[in-house]
């Protein structure tokens, strides 16, 4: 407990803070929240420790108040471990927990709005969005602001919507009720494990009742039930007086999973992603600070939540890659969670059917504990696997039109694929088609001198998009208009490769009566239309679903019993070490769709390569062999899981300073006992939005410690201004 007119160092979360002196008006505790100021802006910081500055005492600064809240000493403990492996600051490790810019303020008074889902208007894609948004926060009214950022739309088509009366002014200008995410949980006693599933329940149960720290594998198949026994496991933490975070990728936060939720617990849970209004953040934010609410369903930023007595981390799809994080600092979620639970001494559940190279790894040297499910839950077989060699079954044209002059097209669907996909549909059963391409077509070029369309802020060229009949670059959202002529020499323009748009013109034109719908991050903009989709293919309403990897997980249609994977080589042959691994993994969860009801499945995957070991090991069902050759090949170059990678990112507006800085620091670059810095080299992508960008990649063995040496690197050279400085560990994305 430090005393009034202690001199204390607090951490405020800024990315650039280490901590700062101030002293203290009323008494504190190691953790405790404060309010102070930097340069007259107001901050709420963590008292960190004793004061070290060395500044005389007349020009510390005194804290605006002490608050009556605190995070634990293991708390400060996670935040300084966090910051020295991912080599963030511990500001900008605390800002991800101090994410809520008035959490300590009372609710300030705008004007909220609700949405007319009666008004008589026609629901543009920006207006459905509105309409999206809403939905996702349960009807609750919200401010413009809110809308703008969650329906991702304009202030514009907010004000016509409120000009219109569409979104309508409520009564009050502030809704006031905390108390609406404090829930009860109880078993309804509506799910019976089987004998597999009690199993593995009953050794995570004792060590949830033994505590300490373990790390659990639920290893299961897909649809063999890993999602009851890990409820099983949050119950019992419940029971037990402790607060539970289960931790999932975005896209498995679907209706499918929330009502199972409710139904086995007798109330919803309390959900954390990124689309919730600032009203709804705030509090939740405090309801887990105070230890009201203690079971929450989140994404990745839910681990900074403010928890109490936190007992058990589930870490759904632990494979996901969407767990890292990329933007705010690069840090992996599963690899945090189980940092924080080591520290604090609680069990942590990873669950997936394709767990990572690195999870399979700590399986192996008794790090983690494996537990394994192997028959689908319900009695469900799983679906049968075959490839169709495309050098054997040519894919055929189409035309888009019954005209006799109507052109052929050369089309994307083998023969044995368009056979299974008739006879599902004359079944009666359902069929997805997966490829993982947005947009109609990815090359764009002249048939002449070769010329291709590339976005001109971004060094990657723009795919076309028939649905808004523009070019589209990927990396930046930058639009332009189909050209007519090629802009060097006026020749034709062709569209090369195939896209998800034009699978589906595709299977138009060769089942003009089967009821479509596209699935990717171009038509899917919130859960909400995503669940239309999913409550349409329950119903049966659509036969032929043609999605991206949005459809690879999470999703559960019974009467789905044919996947064709249009591209299987896609992504095989990169220059990614874990190209063979994601590949796999992406492959057997999109296969797992299928034969999940009544009716046995089939997959089939169109390739050029039916030979290749991922495309074997599939069809096999052959995981641990395929893993165990990857792994084998990892070991020998010495790539994660048995080394370690830190890429450092530098990214400069002038391409001249950005290259003198990278020489810079080439010149200053230590050698390291048992690793190696390589680079300066152009990054994959050299261009993003008008910045360049230069890589460096630090390799070492398992013994080397590298963070300290390239933090201080790093620090003995003067970076200049608008320069960018980006350090990533163990990186997943390599552009």
């Amino acid at each position: 407990m430090f005393k009034t007119g202690d001199i204390v160092k607090v951490l405020l979360p800024n990315v650039v803070n280490t901590g700062y002196d101030y002293r203290l008006n009323a008494p504190a505790d190691l953790g405790s929240f404060v309010e102070c100021r930097v340069m007259n802006r107001p901050y709420i910081g963590v008292v960190w420790g004793i004061g070290d500055s060395g500044l005389p005492a007349e020009k510390i600064k005194s804290v605006v108040r002490v608050l009556n809240a605190r995070l634990s000493v293991t708390d400060l403990q996670w935040i300084k471990r966090m910051s020295d492996w991912t080599l963030m600051t511990p500001g900008a490790v605390l800002k991800l927990i101090i994410n809520i810019p008035d959490a300590f303020s009372p609710p300030r008074l705008e004007q909220l709005y609700s949405f007319d889902f009666d008004a008589k208007i026609k629901m543009t894609n920006a207006r459905l969005a509105v309409a999206d948004a809403f939905s996702s926060n349960d009807n609750e009214p919200m401010s413009a602001s809110d809308i703008v950022n969650i329906a991702h739309v304009s202030p514009a088509v907010v004000r016509t919507m409120i000009k219109n009366e569409t979104l309508r002014p409520t009564d009050s200008r502030k809704i006031e009720n905390e108390n609406r995410f404090i829930h009860e949980y109880h078993d309804m006693g509506n799910v019976k494990l089987n004998d597999e599933q009690a199993s593995a329940a009953t050794q995570i149960g004792d060590a949830l009742s033994s505590g300490g720290f373990s790390v659990f594998l639920l290893d299961g198949i897909t649809g063999s039930g890993k999602t009851q026994v890990y409820f099983d496991s949050a119950l019992r933490a419940y029971n037990a007086g402790k607060s539970v975070l289960l931790m999932m990728p975005e896209i498995a936060l679907t209706a499918q999973f929330m009502s199972r939720f409710e139904s086995r617990f007798g109330a919803p849970p309390v959900v954390w992603h990124s689309n919730l209004t600032a009203a709804r953040r705030r509090d939740i934010w405090r309801g887990v600070l105070r230890g009201d609410i203690r079971v929450v369903v989140g994404t990745r930023s839910a681990l900074f939540l403010p928890w109490q007595n936190l007992g058990l981390i589930v870490v759904d799809e632990e494979h996901d890659t969407s767990y890292k994080q990329e933007d705010m600092g690069n840090y992996h979620a599963r690899d945090m969670a189980i940092l924080r639970a080591s520290i604090a001494g609680f069990p942590v559940v990873l669950a997936s059917a394709t767990p990572s190279a690195e999870t399979l790894e700590n399986v192996a040297n008794g790090k983690y504990h494996a537990l394994k499910l192997t028959s689908r839950f319900g009695g469900a077989t799983l679906p049968k696997i075959e490839t169709i060699d495309l050098r054997e079954n040519r894919p055929t044209t189409y035309k888009t039109s019954d005209a006799t002059d109507a052109p052929e097209i050369a089309g994307a669907l083998s023969e044995p694929l368009c056979n299974a996909i008739a006879e599902t549909l004359n079944n009666r059963q359902q069929v997805m088609l997966f490829i993982n391409r947005r947009g109609f077509a990815p090359i764009v070029q002249c048939k002449k001198c070769g010329w291709t369309a590339t976005c001109p802020d971004c060094s990657v060229g723009m795919t076309y998009h028939k649905r808004i009949r523009k070019l589209l670059c990927h990396m930046c959202g930058r639009t332009a208009p189909l050209p007519d002529k090629c802009e060097n020499c006026g020749g034709d323009v062709s569209m090369r490769g195939t896209g998800i748009e034009k699978i589906q013109e595709e299977i138009a034109s060769r089942f003009p009566t089967a009821r479509t719908a596209i699935v990717s991050s171009d038509t899917i903009a919130s859960r909400q239309s995503l669940e239309r989709i999913v409550n349409k293919m329950e119903s049966g309403e659509i036969d032929i679903v043609i999605g991206t990897q949005i459809l690879a997980k999470g999703h559960h249609f019974p009467n789905l019993t044919l996947v064709g994977v249009v591209d299987a080589d896609m992504g095989l042959f990169g220059t990614d070490f874990r190209a063979a691994e994601h590949t796999f993994q992406q492959l057997f969860q999109v296969a797992g769709r299928a034969g999940r009801g009544e009716f046995p499945g089939r997959v089939l995957l169109q390739t050029y390569q039916p030979d290749h070991p991922v495309l074997n090991a599939i069809c096999a069902g052959n995981r641990d062999d395929f893993m165990a050759t990857d792994m084998a090949a990892r070991r020998m170059a010495k790539m994660p899981p048995y080394g370690q990678l830190i890429a450092v990112v530098i990214e400069g507006a002038k391409e001249n300073i950005l290259q003198k800085y990278c020489a810079d620091l080439a010149a200053a670059a230590p050698n390291i006992n048992g690793g190696r810095i390589m680079g300066p080299v152009p990054a994959q992508i050299y261009q993003i939005r008008n910045w360049y960008r230069m890589r460096f990649l630090i390799a070492g063995d398992m013994r080397a410690k590298l963070q300290p040496i390239v933090a201080d690197w790093i620090l003995r050279v003067k970076q200049p201004a608008n320069v960018r400085v980006k350090i990533d560990v163990n990186p997943v994305n390599f552009m």
